[in-house]
């Protein structure tokens, strides 16, 4: 059995990134290895990269690089086309000049979030605008479009490692060359040395990180759809999902209510905001008891509010 409603001091903790507790010791005896530059070299050949602190750094630098005026405006697109975006966008580029849901006259710069792994749609076609592109693909490291060219159109992309390996900080910002990355120093050697060890480590197993998602995610699609639930986007070929997002809509719940439900059982979680939909954790950390218990946590919150 679960419990559910457990004593606050006891919670379990699950989190949209698959870093653990446990993944402390385990990344800390980690031996050097540089392996992933070499990984890197190769996928990202064409392109120059450098190491952030974390997703949020990549997207500055970027924004840094562009010489930006206050009156200009970066426009945002999205894969769903959902206004929801992530306040360390928004907040990132209000240091620089205005932002934008729509293409505007003012529009200096394109910032593309492909949404928890799945692609904008035909992103190739914004090259027409001819201004800078950002890719942010800080959910989709390895998920790939029908033509291959997620994070490959962009003058920049940004990627954030918590999101997709058990570490706690790391980020990639990748340049199509145009304009040279100078070395970050706002990272330490002792920082960076880490993130390189983990992600040695983890990109031999890429293969079954991939399995692992996927298989997770279709396994908490077939539970919740036994709740009455759909998923918000459709799992197709190549996608590698950040998270298992689904619809409410219809279903009268409040969503900030099951937010701090899940919240009180130890579940990182949020709303889709603008949406009726609502998003958990799908990493490959997670085993069948796990994807069984946020399933529990779910139905309880249903019984609950049903009285």
């Amino acid at each position: 059995m679960f419990v559910i409603n457990p004593d606050q001091y006891s919670l379990p903790t699950y989190r949209i990134g698959p870093f653990t507790t446990g993944d402390l010791s385990r990344n800390h005896l980690l031996p050097e290895s540089d392996l992933i530059d070499a990984y890197f070299q190769e996928r990202f050949a064409a392109k120059e990269y450098v190491y952030t602190v974390n997703g949020r750094q990549a997207i500055d630098i970027a924004l840094d690089s562009l010489n930006l005026q206050k009156d200009d405006v970066v426009t945002i697109l999205t894969t769903s086309g959902n206004f929801y975006i992530s306040g360390c966008v928004t907040s990132t580029i209000e240091k620089y000049c205005k932002w934008s849901r729509e293409m505007l006259p003012q529009t200096k710069a394109i910032f593309v979030n492909h949404e928890f792994g799945y692609p904008y749609p035909d992103i190739q076609k914004l090259k027409e605008y001819k201004l800078p592109i950002i890719e942010d693909c800080a959910g989709s490291f390895f998920s790939e479009d029908v033509d291959k060219s997620i994070g490959d159109v962009g003058d920049f992309v940004v990627y954030s490692f918590p999101k997709m390996f058990p570490l706690q900080i790391g980020g990639l910002l990748l340049s199509n060359g145009q304009g040279r990355l100078e070395e970050n120093d706002q990272i330490s050697e002792k920082e960076l040395r880490h993130i390189k060890n983990v992600l040695s480590s983890q990109i031999g197993v890429r293969e079954k990180i991939i399995r692992d998602r996927i298989s997770n995610y279709r396994y908490l699609r077939d539970k919740f759809a036994s709740l009455g639930f759909k998923e918000r986007f459709q799992l197709k070929q190549g996608i590698v999902p950040a998270v298992f997002m689904f619809r409410t809509d219809g279903m009268n719940i409040d969503l900030s209510e099951l937010k701090k439900y899940f919240y009180a059982h130890g579940v990182q979680c949020s709303v889709f905001y603008g949406e009726e939909a609502f998003f958990i954790p799908v990493h490959q950390a997670l085993g069948e008891h796990d994807m069984n218990y946020l399933t529990e946590v779910m139905r309880s919150f249903l019984k609950q509010s049903a009285r």
